[in-house]
C-alpha cells in the first residue's frame, strides 16, 4: 500500500495550540455569538482517535458539551472552550457541540468519516490458456475499504488501465472483458484499488494484487501431417516425421509419437508457426503385423491427432545351403562325381524359386540335386524369394557358386599337335590346360629337356625342332600331351637370286617403256588447210606443215 498524501495524524500534532487560538477568535461582524467545532468534517482512520474542540465567543456561556455515540473524554477546558478526546472510532458518525449563551442554547455539528484500507485485493485466476480471438473476462475482488465513495478498483494490463470502477458491494467485484490476441501472450494482468482522500487533505492511497500472466494460443483445426513408411521389416529402423503448420506459439506445443503402445523418443523443432517432430521407429518381432503410428500435438489444453498404418513383417533369407561339399573351404567345393544337394529356404509365407523351379508351397524350401561334373565348376545357383505384404509383393534374391575339383586336361583343340615354323621368326605356342585347381603347364623337349615358352612371343631357332612333352599338373593329377615342332632353315642365296632377277626385270621394263613413249612422239605431225580459189579447185588439198627441205620421217 502506497500513500500518495500526508498521513492524517500529521495535521493534528499542534491541535491543542490551534484550539486555544480558535477560542480567542473575535465575534462575527454582525455581533452574533457563535459556537464552533474544530476540526470540521474530520476523516479518521478506523480504530483511531480524534481531538475535538468546542468553543464560543459568548462571554456569558455555560455548559459547553460534546454529544456523540463514540467514547469521549474531556481532556481540556478554558475560557470559552472545551476539548474532548474521541477514541476507538470505528464507524462514521455525526458529532454535536452545544452550549448555553444568555439563556439560549447554541449548537454546531460535524460529520466524522472513518477511512479504512481494503483488507484484500485479488485478481481471480484466469484460465491457463486462452485462444486467440476469444474474449477473456477479468475479475477483481476487493474486500473491505472505506469510504466506498472514495474507493475505486482498476483492472490493468501491465500499466495500461483497462477498466476503473467504484467499489460496490462486499466484497466489491469488478469485471471487464478483453479480446485475446497474439500480443497478449505472456502479458501480465493485475488489479489495483485506489482510496482517494486528497480532498480531505490526506492523499491518494493504493495497493495492487499479485499479477497473473496470460498465455494465448492458436491451434489449427486441421490434423498434423504424418510421414511414415508403409512397411517396416523386423529388426530395421526408419524415421517418422510429424508436421503441423499454423501453431502459436509453436515452441510451447507438446508432441507425442507412438508406435502401437510404445512411445517414441521424438526430437521437436519449431520454425515460426511450424512444428516438426522426428523420431525413429524400430520394428520388433512382438510388433509383427498391422500397427498404427500416432502423432498427437497438444497446445493450450487442446489436441490434434493423426495416425497412419504401418505393417511390420519378417522376411529373412533366402538362405541357400549346399550339402556334400568339402569342409573348411570358403566357398562350396566338391570333388568331381559327388552328389550335391542345393536347398533354398525363407520364412513363413515366403515363396522360393531355385533355378526357375518353385517350391511346392509358400514357406517350404526348394531342392535341387545333381552329380557334380567338371561342367558344373563355377556354376551359379540362383534363388528368388517373394513375400506378399499388404498387397505388395517384395522380392529378395541370393546366389551361390559351386566349385568342382577335377584333374587337369589339355584340350587338343586348344593345343596343336604339329607345328611348322621358319627359323628366326617370332612365334607363340598356344596351348591351354583345364582343371580345378588351375594346373601348371610346361612343354619340355624330349632330348634336351629345354622348355619352350607358352603363350608368349619368342624367336624360333633351328634347334627347337623336335618332340615336346606338354605336361599339365595339379593336386588332382596330371595330363601329358605331345607336340611336334618342325623348324625350317632359311636360305640366304635363294633370296639374293630372286632379288637380282626382280631388279633386272624392273630395269628392262623401264627401258621398253621409254622406247615406246619416244616412238609415239615421233609419229605425230601438224597439217594446214590450203586457202586457194575454191571455184577452181573443188577439193581442199592438204600440205605438210614441215619446213621445206626436211625429209619425212
Amino acid at each position: 500500500m502506497v500513500p500518495l498524501g500526508p498521513l492524517p495524524r500529521a495535521c493534528w500534532t499542534p491541535l491543542i495550540s490551534l484550539l486555544l487560538v480558535c477560542c480567542l477568535l473575535p465575534p462575527g461582524a454582525q455581533g452574533e455569538f457563535l459556537l464552533r467545532m474544530v476540526p470540521r468534517n474530520p476523516v479518521v482512520p478506523a480504530g483511531g482517535s480524534l481531538l475535538v474542540n468546542c468553543s464560543t465567543d459568548c462571554p456569558q456561556h455555560e455548559l459547553i458539551s460534546l454529544e456523540t455515540s463514540l467514547l469521549k473524554e474531556e481532556v481540556g477546558t478554558g475560557r470559552g472552550w472545551k476539548a474532548f478526546q474521541l477514541s476507538n472510532v470505528t464507524s462514521d458518525s455525526k458529532i454535536f457541540c452545544s452550549a448555553i449563551c444568555n439563556g439560549s442554547q447554541m449548537s454546531d455539528s460535524s460529520d466524522l468519516t472513518v477511512y479504512e484500507f481494503p483488507e484484500r485485493v485479488e485478481l481471480v485466476p484466469m484460465p491457463p490458456w486462452n485462444p486467440v480471438g476469444k474474449n477473456l473476462t477479468l475479475r477483481c475482488k476487493v474486500a473491505g475499504g472505506a469510504p466506498r465513495t472514495n474507493l475505486s478498483v482498476l483492472l490493468l494490463r501491465g500499466e495500461e488501465v483497462l477498466s476503473q470502477q467504484l467499489a460496490v458491494g462486499e466484497p466489491a467485484e469488478v469485471t471487464t472483458t478483453v479480446l485475446a490476441s497474439r500480443n497478449d501472450h505472456g502479458a501480465k494482468f493485475s488489479c489495483r484499488w485506489e482510496l482517494d482522500l486528497r480532498s480531505q487533505g490526506l492523499g491518494l492511497f493504493q495497493n495492487s494484487s499479485v499479477p497473473r500472466q496470460l498465455r494465448t494460443f492458436v491451434l489449427p483445426v486441421t490434423p498434423p501431417r504424418l510421414f511414415v513408411p508403409r512397411f517396416l521389416e523386423v529388426g530395421t529402423s526408419q524415421a517418422v516425421t510429424c508436421i503441423l503448420d499454423g501453431l502459436f506459439p509453436a515452441s510451447e506445443a507438446q508432441v507425442q509419437l507412438a508406435l502401437g503402445d510404445q512411445m517414441l523418443n521424438a526430437t521437436v523443432v519449431s520454425y515460426g508457426d511450424r512444428l516438426k517432430a522426428t523420431a525413429t521407429a524400430t520394428a520388433s518381432a512382438e510388433l509383427e503385423g498391422a500397427q498404427e503410428i500416432v502423432c498427437n500435438v497438444t497446445l493450450g489444453g487442446e489436441s490434434r491427432k493423426t495416425q497412419e498404418n504401418l505393417t511390420i513383417y519378417s522376411f529373412w533369407g533366402p538362405v541357400m545351403n549346399v550339402r556334400g561339399t568339402i569342409r573348411n573351404t570358403s566357398q562350396p567345393t566338391v570333388h568331381q562325381g559327388t552328389t550335391v544337394n542345393v536347398t533354398c529356404a525363407a520364412g513363413a509365407r515366403v515363396q522360393v524359386t531355385l533355378d526357375g523351379v518353385p517350391a511346392a508351397a509358400p514357406g517350404q524350401p526348394a531342392l535341387l540335386q545333381l552329380n557334380a561334373t567338371e561342367r558344373d565348376d563355377r556354376r551359379s545357383f540362383f534363388c528368388s524369394a517373394a513375400l506378399e505384404v499388404d498387397g505388395v509383393v517384395l522380392h529378395r534374391n541370393r546366389s551361390v557358386q559351386l566349385h568342382v575339383l577335377y584333374g587337369p586336361k589339355i584340350d587338343p583343340a586348344k593345343c596343336p599337335q604339329h607345328l611348322m615354323w621358319k627359323e628366326r621368326t617370332i612365334q607363340i605356342l598356344q596351348c591351354q590346360a583345364q582343371g580345378n585347381p588351375d594346373p601348371q603347364l610346361q612343354c619340355l623337349h624330349e632330348d634336351s629337356m629345354a622348355q619352350v615358352p607358352i603363350g608368349i612371343p619368342f624367336r624360333v631357332r633351328l634347334n627347337y625342332s623336335g618332340t615336346y612333352y606338354c605336361r599339365a599338373a595339379s593336386s588332382q593329377g596330371e595330363h601329358t600331351f605331345i607336340v611336334v615342332m618342325n623348324v625350317q632353315e632359311r636360305n640366304p642365296l635363294t633370296v639374293t637370286i630372286i632379288m637380282a632377277v626382280l631388279t633386272i626385270l624392273g630395269f628392262v621394263a623401264a627401258i621398253l617403256a621409254s622406247i615406246y613413249v619416244f616412238g609415239v612422239h615421233k609419229r605425230r605431225d601438224i597439217y594446214h588447210v590450203n586457202q586457194g580459189n575454191h571455184q577452181e579447185n573443188a577439193g581442199f588439198p592438204l600440205t605438210s606443215g614441215r619446213p621445206e627441205g626436211e625429209p619425212p620421217s
